[in-house]
Formats: structure tokens, sequence, C-alpha cells
């Protein structure tokens, strides 16, 4: 399986990060070996001290699609989930100084907690689902669908254009704005709409 992340997809978290509007999805991968499931901690990584949470509507794959068209693009994934996409804010700012690639910056082990999944049919509209992230108690981000630059549909259209999906991939969508540092000792917990779906402490 593979993790696709697409960047980028509120307004507002783009305009947090001093990054221009993107007029078609950018997207990057991680391994694996990223993924942190059944609410097991994440630790901190010793390469870095800006360590940053995104957090993110999540789709489950369904079946294998190369070259969907947006038509039918809602086929192709059964179920919703929530994922933190921990970026090492410094490390990648580096990279981005430099012109290099930054997927050493997203991709790394641990980097991406993930809670279980929901099943697509129990959303009323997954163009309308509003999701959270506390903080140590304190809510740090919310999001809502609604707000996304390109919808689950486009993403998943554009994507299988380059990379054929496969059943059992994941596509992190996007976070909103709000992002901002973690240290060891915090306490990550992610809801969609009121139902807490995970929680992720750092250590």
């Amino acid at each position: 399986m593979k993790i696709i992340c697409i960047g980028r997809n509120y307004r507002k978290h783009a305009i947090e990060l001093n990054h221009p509007i993107p007029t078609e999805p950018v997207f990057f991968l991680k391994p694996e070996t990223a993924l942190v499931l059944r609410n097991r901690p994440f630790f901190y990584p010793d390469f870095s001290t800006k360590l940053h949470h995104e957090i993110e509507v999540v789709l489950r794959v369904c079946k294998v699609g190369k070259h969907i068209q947006e038509k039918f693009a809602h086929t192709y994934y059964d179920a919703i989930a929530l994922g933190i996409d921990f970026t090492a804010r410094d490390v990648q700012e580096a990279c981005i100084k430099k012109g290099e690639p930054w997927e050493k910056a997203k991709s790394f082990d641990g980097s991406a907690p993930l809670s279980p999944f929901i099943p697509k049919e129990e959303f009323d509209d997954v163009s309308n689902v509003s999701f959270s992230l506390k903080r140590n108690g304190e809510i740090v981000q919310t999001g809502n669908t609604s707000d996304l630059i390109f919808s689950f549909s486009r993403i998943i259209s554009y994507v299988s254009q380059y990379i054929t999906l496969k059943k059992g991939d994941y596509i992190f969508t996007g976070t909103p704005s709000g992002v901002g540092p973690v240290q060891i000792g915090d306490r990550l917990e992610a809801f969609l709409g009121e139902k807490k779906m995970m929680y992720c402490n750092v250590r």
C-alpha cells in the first residue's frame, strides 16, 4: 500500500505558510512505515526541533484505478478517517531554501498517525464534514471539507493520471489552517464532528 498526501488544499493554510494558492493538486508520498495505528505514541525525531501537527481527512481507496474520470472518482473510496501529517518544519524550510525535495521532512517513520475508518455511507454529505484537533485539551485546528480547494473526486482523478491507485491505499486530503508545534509530553486528540477518532501521545 501507499500513502498519498495532498499539500496546500485549504486556502488559509497556504496563506499561513506564505505559499501560493495552487492551481492544481500538489501531492507527495509517505511510506507504510510512516503509519502509527491504534493510538500508539509518536516519538519525536532527533533530527528536528520544529515539529508541526497537521490534521487531515483521509480516504481509503477500495479498488484499482488509473486515469479515473472525475465523475466516477467517488466510487474509488469507501471509508473516511482522520490522520496527522507530522511535518519537520525546520527540515522542510531548509530543503525549500536550497531547492531540494522535502520528503525527509514529511515521510519519516511515524509521521502519519491514523484513526480507524468509518464507512462512507455513514456520512450524510462527504463534502461537508467537520473535523478538529486538540492539543492538551485545547482546540488548535478546525476544518470542514466544504473548504477544500480540490474536492475528493478531483484529487482522486488527478493523482490517478500519474499513479495507479490500488485497494488499500490511503489519501491524506490536506490540512486546514492552525498548524503548529508539538513538544514531548503533548497529547493530541482528533475529532470528526463531536466523535473522538484517536489520540496520540508525543514522547
